[in-house]
Parts: structure tokens; sequence; C-alpha cells
């Protein structure tokens, strides 16, 4: 009698964010490519599906790759339905994309209501950036877990991945049991920088949010 292979539990992942913020090149990091310079801008929408490997067995996110772009706008509601889950993207290089993420909460919360979301601050790689670890509070009043990634060098780019399987799944206990397959790093990271990074967000993150401000 054949056995059925078991099915291996796929969720739908919804990516939003500005245009240029690294999404797509975020995705193509991971197996199905390395990392896309000539990139041109998504058009509507591109899905892949990202697989990992966890003490649970086998997990996948179909990624759903929405175009950042404001000519798409009127597509999206139909990306959006069915998505169990979302990352939000932003460029810690670029102030406006920042400004930009409680647009992409409401438009993920009128249609998909109360799903699992991240916020990632991509291209910290860059040494100059314009969105401090302290200028981050959006996540903090959203109660959204927040990461710095960089697409170029690899950098935490299983953390999202990791913290939506185990909210998904229901279970902190799973983890990834070997790394997803990346292209090389493009860049080096610097690990003094990013240690840094971290204990100013974790500093950041005792200091009162302000309460004047709307949504930012």
């Amino acid at each position: 009698m054949a056995h059925n292979p078991p099915q291996i539990p796929s969720f739908k992942l919804v990516l939003v964010g500005d245009f240029g913020t690294g999404k797509t090149t975020f995705v193509k990091r991971h197996l199905t490519g390395a990392f896309d310079k000539g990139h041109r801008s998504t058009l509507g929408v591109e899905v892949r599906p990202l697989s990992f490997s966890t003490n649970l067995g086998e997990i996948c996110f179909n990624v759903w790759d929405i175009a950042g772009h404001e000519k798409w706008s009127g597509l999206r509601d139909g990306y959006y339905i069915h998505g169990q889950c979302a990352i939000i993207m932003f460029d810690v290089t670029s102030r406006i994309t920042y400004s930009n993420v409680p647009y992409w909460h409401r438009e993920l919360e009128r249609v998909c209501e109360t799903i699992p979301i991240v916020l990632c601050g991509n291209k910290v790689d860059v040494k100059e950036r314009k969105v401090k670890p302290g200028d981050v509070t959006f996540n903090r009043k959203k109660n959204l877990p927040y990461f710095e990634i960089s697409v170029k060098s690899n950098y935490n780019f299983e953390k999202p991945f990791l913290w939506l399987a185990r909210k998904l799944v229901g279970n902190h206990s799973l983890d990834f049991v070997e790394a997803p397959a990346l292209a090389p790093a493009e860049v080096a990271i610097d690990a003094n920088l990013m240690n840094r990074y971290e204990a100013r967000l974790k500093k950041a993150e005792a200091v009162p949010l302000p309460e004047d401000e709307d949504d930012l």
C-alpha cells in the first residue's frame, strides 16, 4: 500500500512595503536565487514558495511579494485575501519608507484583520542609516516584533520567518534545524556595529512611547 507523503504545512505570507525597500531581493536570497542587482520593480505580485526545515518537520511560506508602487494599489486587496501572516518592510536608509509603515499596516488589517505581522528594517549594512534604532516605535505601538535585517549580507534573514512559524504553529520550541540555503553575502556585516544597534534597540524599548503622535 502506497504511503502518502506527509502534508507540509504551508502558509500564505503577504510581503508589503514601499517600492525599493528590498522585498523581492529578500525573497530571492533564499534558495531560488542570488542577490539580483538588475532588479526591476515587481509588476503586481510575484508568488514564491520558501521552505524551511524545522525540528517539527518542513514548513513552507508561500510568499506573495506585492508591488509597492502606487499604480498597483487598486489590485492589492485581491492579493491580501486569505493572507495568514505578513512582513512589512522598510529601508533604514530612507525615512519615507518608515513613514509609510502605518499605511501598509492599515491596509493589511483592513483585509486580513488579526494575522501575525512582523516589521523589518532592511539595509542595516549601510553605515549612513537615516532611521536609527531609537526612531522605530511603530512596532511597540502595535505590539509587533521588529527585526533589523540586511538582505545583502544575509544578516537576521531567518528571524522573521522563525517568529512567524512559531506563532502560526503555536509552538515556541519550534526551531530551524538547518540554515536556509542562501546566496553568498554581497557585503560583509560589521558585527560590532550590529551589536551596537541591538543594544540601542533594547535601550530604546525601555523608553516610554511619545503620546502625542498619531501612529508615528
